[in-house]
């Protein structure tokens, strides 16, 4: 009599697709317990593309899929994806994850919301018509970090011109400048309704949202019978400690 052959166990084979319907997730370290049709319910998205065909996904030394990514919103992805649920905070966190995985659903009610409305459709469109609006924010970055050695301060001046009458006047007002010419940064023109100041609080959010802390002042100009004083520039002080 034979005995039967001994096996030793298995080990969890490395981005197994589960067979049964019940999915451990461990995204970043953090664990979900969810069903496969709830990861399949848009077929279109990365995240059912990952539970669907061939292993995709490794899995942790519990066995449970492994998703490389931070896993702090992915619960908000999996209470919509059961119930259609909207999350009422960290809508922009949110709205990144639901764009990686890909959920268009999601990301569509997402940028229906007041807090992802007003910067999509009304701030972002705005700035798309302001020429070189991104290379100059990160100009002026790189700028006051080279003026940062030894100083509590970094001051760069700033040129905004609003329409293309102010565009005419530009290289008188450049050259009556006493600051150095070469290190100015201009924003404008723009065809849009928003102002100076509103381009001017933009280029503020957009720089503090890097972790910057940063002040604006118009530059004032002295006054002179014999020359005019022009009122497009403004001092951006950055704030090193």
């Amino acid at each position: 009599m034979s005995l039967p052959d001994f096996k030793s166990p298995e080990k969890p084979s490395s981005a197994a697709v589960p067979h049964s319907p019940i999915v451990q997730l461990n995204v970043g370290g953090h664990l979900f317990s969810t069903s496969l049709s709830t990861l399949r319910k848009h077929p279109d998205s990365k995240l059912a593309e990952m539970f669907t065909g061939q292993p995709k996904l490794r899995t942790d030394t519990q066995g449970r899929c492994f998703i490389d990514r931070n896993g702090s919103h992915f619960g908000a992805l999996l209470e919509f994806l059961r119930s259609e649920q909207l999350p009422t905070e960290n809508i922009k966190e949110v709205h990144r994850e639901a764009v990686y995985y890909n959920i268009k659903p999601l990301i569509k009610r997402l940028e229906e919301t007041p807090q992802l409305f007003g910067e999509l459709v009304g701030r972002q469109q705005f700035l798309s018509r302001v020429p070189h609006y991104k290379e100059n924010i990160e100009v002026l970055i790189r700028i006051a970090r080279a003026e940062a050695i030894a100083a509590r301060h970094s001051t760069i001046m700033i040129c905004v011109l609003r329409t293309e009458e102010d565009l005419g006047f530009y290289d008188n007002a450049i050259n009556s400048l006493e600051a150095d010419k070469e290190s100015v940064v201009t924003f404008g023109p723009w065809k849009a309704v928003p102002s100076v100041k509103d381009l001017l609080d933009c280029v503020k959010m957009d720089i503090e949202s890097q972790g910057y802390r940063v002040s604006v002042q118009p530059h004032v100009m002295e006054k002179s019978f014999l020359s005019r004083s022009y009122d497009y520039f403004y001092k951006l002080i950055f704030t090193w400690w």
